[in-house]
């Protein structure tokens, strides 16, 4: 299989286009919540394609009080 590096995009792009930092990226693509992710050397390569992960840590006060009652 033969990588395009137009396909790709690193983990510093990623963070500008989905407006979280570089560190968020990584811990999401070591996590496994980005898919398609490869490693090369000390760089991510994230598919142009994959959408920005869910954020796991927000909960909606809204939904946890309707639970609640």
């Amino acid at each position: 299989m033969e990588l395009s590096f137009t396909d790709f995009i690193i983990t510093k792009e990623a963070s500008k286009a989905w407006s979280i930092s570089t560190r968020a990226i990584t811990y999401n693509v070591v996590a496994g919540r980005i898919l398609g992710a490869i490693k090369k050397g000390n760089l991510w390569l994230i598919p142009v394609a994959t959408p920005k992960p869910e954020d796991k840590r927000k909960n909606n006060r809204r939904e946890r009080t309707q639970e609640v009652d």
